[in-house]
């Protein structure tokens, strides 16, 4: 069972979280939300590692579905992830944190390599790591580099940080009648196809028995109630 207060966790959202009422690019605003509660988190003595996706500035599999090189696009997206963890760095920066941006693509004029060793020594420095570049390697979504971190870094707990509440049967958005999981297993993901993220990083979590809660990013305090051991959102388990 995971623990109820954890002192390490690793935090994924996804770069079209940051568009916020945008259709490309960042939006301050929700950079400034999620910065303040991710402060709010470390402060209470929670290392914190954090993962962000691409897709507000440019999605891989996207083009390559109209025709571009798969392995070319995903290095492009690979960077577009560069971008936003420079991006969050900076927010959280003005708030006063301190940060290392580590990327597992080579671009150390701007960034750090990604090391596993120094990456979990910044953390114990209570430093906020933002692990950018996915994992280095074409044909693996930012989802995949999120369950990889965790496991990498000894994460108690990986969240995925969405826009509704939980793990449903279905969409919610498309479906009234979808119905909320408070609980589940990586099994029931995987065999009722719950597209909460992609199958490469359940199974891993699974196989590596990395517990995963899914809770709405929008709702306040969500996250700080999490590591203080409240039961927000989903929760996956082996």
């Amino acid at each position: 069972m995971p623990h109820r207060n954890p002192k390490r966790i690793l935090l994924k959202f996804s770069g079209e979280a940051l568009l916020g009422s945008a259709d490309y690019g960042i939006d301050p605003a929700v950079l400034g939300q999620v910065a303040r509660e991710v402060i709010e988190v470390a402060a209470l003595g929670i290392q914190v590692g954090l993962v962000i996706g691409g897709g507000n500035i440019f999605r891989g599999a996207g083009l390559a579905n109209k025709g571009m090189d798969r392995a070319t696009a995903d290095q492009m997206g690979m960077l577009a992830t560069v971008m936003n963890a420079l991006a969050f760095q900076d927010a959280l920066e003005k708030l006063s944190a301190k940060v290392r941006v580590m990327s597992a693509v080579k671009i150390n004029a701007v960034c750090e390599d990604y090391i596993r060793r120094r990456a979990i020594r910044h953390l114990e420095k209570g430093r906020i790591v933002i692990f950018a570049g996915g994992t280095g390697n074409p044909f693996f979504t930012t989802d995949s580099a999120a369950a990889l971190r965790a496991i990498e870094i000894n994460a108690d707990l990986l969240l995925k940080a969405t826009k509704v509440d939980g793990l449903y049967t279905s969409d919610p958005f498309k479906d009234p009648t979808a119905t909320r999981y408070d609980t589940c297993t990586f099994g029931e993901v995987l065999a009722h196809n719950l597209q909460v993220m992609d199958t490469t990083a359940i199974a891993l979590c699974r196989d590596h028995r990395m517990p995963l809660r899914i809770y709405d990013m929008t709702r306040a305090g969500a996250l700080t109630g999490i590591v203080q051991g409240e039961s927000i959102g989903t929760l996956v388990t082996p």
